[in-house]
């Protein structure tokens, strides 16, 4: 079973108990939008098409693309490498694309070194395409020289600097230049460029594909590459996410798009328009299956402007929450928290939630697991009031019982009244049948949200804490899901002590613990660190609840007896 139908099982397991033992014991993937003539470019035969902006004429049926033998004379390409104190980035003079991107002060956990984006063998994760009226020039293959400088070496409070390539076409005069702009501390690059050329009429397009996939360096290379996703930010639909694994045929996703990126579980590389108002911005996107899983060739399209130039941004990094967000657009969702029907709650409370892990961990300078300890301490300590005002509500229902059962046994012929009466029973006693769970059941959005968390968050990966080196993985030794069992079998023992005797619930004291137990053995230690001191940090309360449940049994005990 995977991670997410463990825990889907244990929390409905979890629901189901709390309202359970209340009724016991109290009163007794969007479907792929389809081409249109107004958003498709059309390219040549052999698969290959991208999806333009909103503004994109079609093209003709004469489309063509020039394949002149003088622009793909035989060179040598040859590497210009890019560092600073958190990547180096690789390009090649064979199309001017990205070959490279390690990001240093990630360590892999499948080899040595950083991190790096781009697969062992991969063409890279950059490659570009010219579109001038109907014709088509392929860049993946041509010669890109540098101008200037062939290497940079930022060091930290240095000032941005540029890297430029160009490209002449000998056979028709094209010119086509790159230039990479690169700050120290900061993993969005600046791109901007130009097209000229000399007698050529038309509309004028640049195409950027992406992929075909990212390298994984997961320890769980499966979960890392079910992560895999292609994601897009439109100006009209917002933001959607297709499993690579799904792309089984070409996917258009009509434009123009604020940004447009390949992601696995906690790196991404994207594509995003300049940055400020623009016609059109991106253009559409088109996904194609490339014969291998995991993998798809995503493309859009950059209108060119009228003097020739354009301008777009690029970032090959960790999805850093504070980074993303600052640089806008929605870009700090680019690898959205939870199932699609959930995220309208599972998102903000999930930004706000990494947004409280992390500054407790930055201001009070503790180990992400003390803070994980300490969130599960003040999420019970806030809760307090809310569960004792479920025990008395829970009590008060109680009381209520034999009124609610004569109720029920007198109008037990005539439905409406019997609804009518037990209105009123609630109107003049204040009663409520789910007075005693609702409040309880608070906890579980954080529980949800936190596992989403888990999934997601770079800033745990790798995180050690204790006997664990990883508090996004699951615990080697089992320790914690034992742990966790355990306290919430004294949890339900000190519970059941203060309630009549049920067999049903007796069973449940022993089975729910060990299948809790299961269902979490492979789940993140961090989740289950949280859990598992907010387990311990509900223990006083739950001692004080049930004293205050005894003695209100023996009240009522003590009135029958007398009468």
């Amino acid at each position: 079973m995977k991670e997410s139908g463990r825990f889907v099982l244990a929390i409905l397991l979890m629901v189901a108990v709390i309202v359970g033992t209340n009724r016991l014991f109290a009163p007794d993937a969007p479907p792929a939008a389809q081409p249109t003539a107004e958003n498709v470019v059309q390219t040549p035969a052999g698969g290959e098409a991208a999806a333009a902006g909103t503004t994109t004429e079609p093209a003709s049926t004469g489309t063509t693309e020039w394949t002149a033998q003088a622009a793909r004379t035989q060179f040598e390409p040859e590497a210009v490498v890019v560092s600073s104190p958190l990547y180096r980035y690789t390009f090649s003079t064979r199309g001017g694309v990205v070959t490279g991107a390690e990001l240093l002060q990630y360590r892999s956990s499948v080899r040595e070194g950083p991190v790096d984006l781009v697969p062992d063998g991969g063409a890279g994760l950059l490659g570009y395409r010219v579109r001038i009226g109907d014709r088509f020039i392929d860049l993946r293959d041509r010669e890109f020289r540098p101008e200037g400088a062939t290497s940079l070496e930022l060091k930290e409070g240095d000032a941005p600097a540029t890297l430029w390539f160009a490209h002449v076409d000998p056979s028709t005069g094209v010119r086509i230049r790159l230039g990479y702009t690169f700050s120290p501390d900061d993993y969005l690059v600046e791109v901007k460029g130009e097209v000229q050329a000399p007698g050529q009429g038309g509309k004028r397009y640049l195409l950027i594909e992406l992929g075909p996939t990212l390298a994984s360096h997961e320890a769980n290379q499966e979960e890392d590459q079910r992560s895999l996703a292609y994601v897009v930010n439109g100006y009209r639909d917002g933001i959607e996410s297709v499993a690579l694994r799904s792309v089984k045929g070409e996917r258009i996703e009509e434009g123009p798009h604020r940004w447009v990126a390949l992601k696995n579980k906690y790196f991404v590389a994207a594509v995003l328009d300049a940055g400020q108002t623009r016609e059109g911005g991106l253009g559409g996107v088109m996904a194609a299956p490339v014969g291998q899983p995991h993998a798809a060739q995503v493309t859009t399209t950059l209108p060119v402007e009228s003097d020739g130039t354009f301008s777009y941004r690029i970032y090959f990094g960790p999805q850093e929450h504070s980074r993303l967000a600052a640089i806008g657009d929605g870009f700090q969702d680019v690898n959205p928290y939870g199932w699609s029907f959930l995220r309208p709650i599972v998102r903000p409370l999930g930004h706000l939630i990494t947004w409280a892990l992390v500054a407790m961990h930055e201001t009070l300078d503790l180990a992400y697991g003390w803070v994980l300890i300490l969130f599960g301490v003040l999420i019970r300590v806030i809760l307090w009031p809310l569960n004792t005002r479920a025990m008395r509500a829970s009590l008060r229902n109680m009381e209520l019982q034999p009124r609610i059962k004569e109720i029920q046994e007198r109008y037990k012929d005539d439905p409406n009244k019997l609804g009518e009466e037990m209105r009123r029973l609630m109107k003049e006693e204040g009663f409520n049948p789910l007075g005693g769970c609702l409040p309880m059941l608070i906890p579980f959005p954080v529980l949800v949200t936190l596992f989403f968390v888990f999934q997601n968050t770079i800033e745990f990966r790798g995180t050690s804490f204790l006997w664990l080196s990883d508090l996004s993985a699951a615990d080697p030794y089992f320790i914690l899901p034992i742990l966790l069992g355990i306290t919430m079998f004294v949890l339900q023992w000190i519970s059941m002590r203060s309630m009549p005797p049920n067999p049903q619930t007796k069973m449940m004291l022993y089975i729910m613990p060990a299948f809790m137990t299961i269902l979490f053995l492979k789940l993140a230690s961090g989740l289950i660190v949280y859990y598992v001191a907010q387990n311990i940090a509900s223990l006083p309360q739950q001692v004080l609840i049930a004293r205050e449940r005894r003695r209100y049994q023996a009240a009522r005990l003590g009135v029958k007896a007398v009468r």
